[in-house]
């Protein structure tokens, strides 16, 4: 492309005019969030509900759909923000990527050594969690863009389901384009039972990271938080609505209150799963009110995307386009995962 060309995009983008965009220059970092699908190892865990995925259970999860698995998710990783689809193309990738459905710590450490993701200088957050099939979150960054600072696991406790095991938030502090961030990582309570009914289980783990969020944000006015994870609710649903009060819009977004920038998109039937022909953003990256704005002197939103290429889709049959995943109906199709991944973008001016 060329360089009036780069300026128009970098203009567009960002919200400049392109004399402006000639006379002032932008640092972009991408975020990113990934549900992996049951990135599991293949040694039977008798602390978890983990047998189908070893060598003699149901999936004859073998050493060599292992190995495939990470390697696909190495490369879909490998593409985030640096393909030539991306409206920005960054050497190195998002700065922070937060990915749900692994195992342990060891098949995070075997991800980021596996392709082009073992040239890069990853770093891995990682807690076990109580879920009872021993499937968590964590957060892959990279070490030249982001400065770990501190990190957390805030447990899911309610009366009204004193029984519930489900995953842990991750709380991650650092720094990030010389500013503090926060980034807290979620895998909500599934709709196992009913969308209805399993519901205000969601809703108790979206006043978690409510709490989690604010105290972060009363702490530390000054610093940024950007809640990320598979909420297996809508970004209309009443957990992200009305109990995070996460907004639609940016003009909507009050001090101290959260913009999802995943909505507008869902509302224009762009998913991350689907189901019976049915396109569900569960997928999302919610940021403070402090990431909103047009005033780039510091780190600021400027968009977000669904990372929906083609090599990540099922190409035939009645499922043509859903996500391309590792099996479906007992069939192994050596996919990706059954999510598409998710990113924004935030930009600072280069003083």
């Amino acid at each position: 492309m060329k360089k009036i060309g780069l300026l128009l995009l970098a203009a567009f983008l960002l919200g400049t005019t392109v004399s402006q965009a000639q006379k002032k220059q932008y640092a972009v970092y991408a975020v990113a969030f990934y549900n992996l699908e049951n990135l599991f190892d293949t040694i039977n865990n008798p602390a978890t509900n983990d047998e189908e995925f070893t060598p003699s259970g149901s999936y004859r999860w073998g050493r060599l759909k292992y190995y495939n698995k990470l390697n696909n998710l190495a490369y879909a990783i490998s593409n985030l923000a640096t393909d030539n689809s991306s409206p920005f193309k960054l050497k190195n990738g998002p700065a922070v990527i937060g990915v749900s459905e692994v195992e342990n710590q060891q098949v995070l450490e075997d991800l980021i050594r596996t392709g082009e993701l073992a040239k890069r200088n990853y770093g891995i957050v990682h807690y076990d969690s109580p879920d009872a099939r021993g499937i968590d979150v964590g957060l892959i960054y990279d070490k030249d863009q982001f400065s770990l600072e501190s990190s957390s696991s805030a447990r899911l406790r309610t009366p009204k389901f004193p029984d519930l095991l489900t995953r842990d938030q991750l709380v991650v502090s650092g720094t990030l384009a010389g500013e503090r961030v926060h980034f807290i990582v979620n895998h909500w309570p599934s709709r196992l039972g009913g969308e209805k009914q399993s519901s205000p289980k969601r809703e108790a783990a979206a006043a978690l990271t409510k709490h989690l969020a604010d105290s972060l944000m009363a702490a530390d006015p000054d610093s940024k938080v950007i809640i990320m994870g598979d909420l297996n609710d809508d970004p209309d649903n009443n957990s992200c609505k009305t109990i995070l009060g996460a907004k639609k819009k940016q003009q909507e977004v009050q001090p101290g209150g959260y913009f999802n920038t995943m909505w507008e998109m869902f509302d224009r039937g762009i998913g991350t799963l689907a189901y019976n022909g049915a396109w569900n953003l569960f997928d999302q990256i919610i940021i403070s009110s402090n990431l909103v704005g047009k005033d780039r002197s510091t780190l600021k939103y400027v968009r977000s995307e669904v990372f929906n290429r083609d090599f990540l889709k099922q190409k035939e049959g009645k499922y043509k386009g859903y996500p391309l995943r590792t099996h479906a109906a007992g069939a192994y199709l050596n996919g990706y995962s059954d999510h598409f991944p998710t990113l924004i973008y935030l930009a600072k001016e280069v003083k």
